[in-house]
């Protein structure tokens, strides 16, 4: 019992010999500095092979973040058209059959503006606005379901033809909120927009041009639309549609205000229509006046400026058009247009 309890004794004190001398031997300066360099060279190297491999796969992919994203404008979705800016059904279903066959993914308006364009590597951002909340736009059933026929239905239905191509849309609203009267089931339409991640802007309450008038009643104007969503839903709208395309005196009129206790501040306030947008990480990309698109085909000024023409031109320049490199926390292009990058997203760019 004797030997065995000087042998243990004996293993202890060499492994707290052996404990020790470890100790001394990772407190050496010199043996920490060497590691923490080793270190940081071996981070470094790993940084370097990352980026270098998601330069390869935006190459890869042709991404052009700094590119041209369609901005479509819609209105009225109905089977006998009235005026220019009215679709049919089939009309409206074949544009959204050509979006998601040329590689095309719905993005709202709010996410475009702040630039949080998250889809797929390859693919391309376009935005739906709906103007003037239009009962054919949306309407629900008494299980709460979008009623066939109505823009919403139809873009369900495509996207569920199509996987990837997401089921959102920005509706501009107005006081006529799809043909609701009553508080209830206006809040109900705007409640289950929101919940199922469509977006919902400001048109203004009562669709007044704001053209010529003095700052006070632009903002008043404004300030309306604002309340009547956010009194219904309690959410806040990122962009404003002018009405008519009619932008006021001053442009930051439309942005940014105040009137009657209520305040406004948006991330974009678009046009009625003309050409595609630029990029929000484009420098040239202006807030205050974002074009649309009209959906219509290639007939009269349409031969050139409408939504037809449009996506023929984007599908002949692809170069030209917002392609995404996949990843959202990266702004990708060609490294020889980085003077068209804004600075604030210097932190962000892929350039290869």
């Amino acid at each position: 019992m004797g030997l065995l309890r000087v042998s243990r004794v004996g293993v202890v004190v060499v492994a707290a010999g052996a404990v020790l001398a470890g100790c001394a031997q990772s407190e050496d300066p010199q043996a920490k500095k060497d590691a923490g360099i080793a270190a940081a060279k071996a981070a470094a190297a790993g940084q370097a092979a990352l980026l270098k491999t998601k330069m390869a796969a935006a190459a890869k992919v042709h991404a052009n973040e700094l590119g041209e994203i369609p901005v479509i404008m819609y209105h009225r979705v109905i089977d006998k058209p009235s005026t220019q800016d009215d679709r049919t059904p089939k009309q409206f279903r074949t544009e959204l059959e050509r979006l998601a066959r040329e590689d095309y993914v719905p993005i709202t308006a709010a996410e475009y503006v702040s630039g949080r364009i998250d889809i797929p590597a390859g693919r391309h951002p376009v935005v739906l606005t709906f103007d003037d909340s239009s009962p054919s736009q949306f309407d629900l059933d008494g299980m709460g379901v979008p009623k066939p026929g109505t823009a919403v239905a139809i873009l369900q239905d495509v996207a569920k033809a199509h996987p990837g191509f997401r089921p959102v849309a920005t509706f501009y609203v107005t006081r006529d909120m799809f043909g609701k009267t009553s508080p209830e089931e206006q809040t109900e339409m705007l409640a289950w927009l929101r919940d199922k991640g469509f977006d919902i802007g400001n048109h203004t309450r009562d669709h007044k041009s704001l053209g010529g008038k003095p700052e006070k009643q632009v903002n008043a104007e404004v300030a309306a639309g604002h309340e009547l969503i956010t009194k219904l839903v309690n959410t806040n709208p990122v962009t404003l549609a002018l009405p008519y395309g009619n932008q006021p005196s001053h442009k930051d009129w439309a942005l940014k205000g105040a009137s009657g206790g209520v305040s406004y501040n948006y991330g974009g306030v678009f046009l009625a229509g003309y050409t595609p947008a630029l990029s929000p990480f484009n420098k040239k990309f202006d807030p205050l006046g974002i074009p649309r698109i009209r959906s219509m085909d290639k007939t009269g000024d349409c031969v050139k400026f409408c939504s037809t023409a449009w996506l023929d031109w984007l599908k002949t320049n692809r170069d030209d058009r917002y392609t995404s490199d996949g990843d959202v926390k990266t702004v990708a292009f060609p490294k020889f247009k980085s003077p068209f990058v804004i600075k604030r997203y210097a932190d962000r760019v892929l350039a290869y």
